[in-house]
């Protein structure tokens, strides 16, 4: 039986619309947020297989000088900070709110975890307007190491002093799940984009479209 659901944020419950927006002001390229947030994880997984760490917001910053310098583009102060500014207001989708709902009238405690900071997680979850249905929030600043290491899965399950085996990953990315099952986790997908999911990482356990579907089948699991 499932007690606690652990949630990715950005692009699992949070929409990127609006950091896309920006990007867009800024470039005539489709993919170019996909390839910005990308190499920020390829980043992220390079200092942390090296053993070195730098927060989320640092790591962020200098991807976004690299994509600019790599398309021959200036960027400003101003640019800077509207797109990485961006992140903070990003709006919950549609489906979040009433699946965080049915999840706690279950008695299933919901938590986030994130790569951000623990004062970024709180401003997003503030501003999206859903901080108020989640029972706490980790960061991966508490561990150094980023998802997808086991780290902060290990970290989070220590903490909240509950077997692997009544704990749920809930993400949109793949490799989060992957390091989340790896921990021994129940890993639950939510199809945000039409993508394939990783055939060589290891599959989710569950998988929906919508929010709300996904909480009914994690309630249900055993």
């Amino acid at each position: 039986m499932i007690k606690i659901v652990l949630f990715d944020m950005n692009e699992t419950m949070l929409d990127l619309s609006l950091l896309k927006e920006n990007f867009d002001k800024n470039f005539d390229d489709n993919y170019v947020l996909k390839y910005w947030f990308t190499k920020l994880l390829h980043t992220s997984t390079v200092v942390g297989a090296m053993d070195e760490y730098k927060n989320f917001g640092e790591l962020a910053e200098v991807v976004l000088e690299s994509l600019f310098h790599e398309n021959g583009k200036e960027l400003t102060k101003e640019t800077k900070l509207e797109i990485l500014g961006a992140f903070r207001k990003l709006p919950a989708y549609d489906d979040v709110p009433k699946a965080l709902k049915l999840l706690k009238e279950n008695e299933i405690k919901v938590v986030a975890v994130s790569n951000s900071s623990l004062e970024m997680i709180k401003e997003q979850l503030t501003t999206a307007g859903i901080f108020d249905l989640f029972d706490t929030y980790y960061s991966v600043d508490s561990v150094k190491k980023y998802k997808p290491f086991k780290d902060i899965y290990q970290y989070v399950t220590l903490q909240e002093k509950i077997s692997v085996e009544n704990i749920a990953m809930v993400a949109s990315h793949d490799w989060d799940l992957f390091g989340a099952k790896k921990v021994g986790l129940t890993t639950a997908y939510i199809k945000r984009k039409e993508e394939i999911f990783n055939p060589y990482y290891s599959q989710p356990d569950i998988s929906e479209t919508n929010l709300v579907d996904l909480a009914k089948k994690i309630i249900k699991i055993e």
